[in-house]
C-alpha cells in the first residue's frame, strides 16, 4: 500500500505527512466553506466570528498536530489557511489615501488577531504532548518509542 488512513490520520511509506497536511486543510476549507456566510456577516460581531473559527474551524484543522513534524513549506501552507480565514473575518479595511476598499495584509491580521497563530498552537500542542509521553509508564508503547536508544 502507498498509503493508509485510519482515524482521520494518513500513514504513508515514506512517513511523510504531506498527505496528512493535505487532506487537513481539504476538510478546514470544507468546514470554511459551510461557515463562510456567518464569517462574512455584518450581523455577527468580530469577537463572536473569532470565537467560531477558534472552536469549529480550528480543531478540524489541528486534529492530530501533536505527531507533525513540519516543514517550512508545511507551516507556510497552514499560515495560508489562517490567513484566509481571518480575512474572511475581518473583512476588508478602507484605505486612507483612495478610499478604495483592499484586502489585509499579513502584519494587519497579525495586529487584529491577538490569539497565537496557527503554527505556535501546534508547537505548544506538540510539547504538551511530549510531557504527557514521558510521564507515561515505561510498558506504553509511546513512551518506548520517546525512549528508545537504537
Amino acid at each position: 500500500m502507498e498509503q493508509f488512513k485510519r482515524l482521520r490520520t494518513i500513514l504513508t511509506k515514506q512517513n511523510s505527512i504531506q498527505e496528512e497536511i493535505k487532506s487537513t486543510l481539504q476538510s478546514g476549507n470544507a468546514c470554511h466553506h459551510s461557515v463562510q456566510n456567518l464569517l462574512s456577516s455584518s450581523l455577527l460581531s468580530k469577537n463572536i466570528k473569532i470565537k467560531i473559527y477558534r472552536t469549529i474551524i480550528l480543531p478540524i484543522v489541528l486534529y492530530g498536530c501533536e505527531t507533525w513534524s513540519l516543514t517550512l513549506g508545511e507551516e507556510r501552507r497552514l499560515r495560508v489557511f489562517e490567513n484566509r480565514v481571518l480575512r474572511r473575518i475581518f473583512g476588508p479595511k478602507r484605505d486612507e489615501v483612495t478610499g478604495k476598499l483592499r484586502k489585509l495584509q499579513n502584519e494587519e491580521i497579525n495586529d487584529l488577531y491577538f490569539s497565537p497563530n496557527v503554527i505556535c498552537v501546534i508547537k505548544s500542542r506538540r510539547i504538551r504532548w511530549a510531557g504527557h509521553v514521558a510521564r507515561m509508564g515505561e510498558k506504553r508503547r509511546a513512551f518506548v518509542v520517546l525512549a528508545v536508544k537504537p
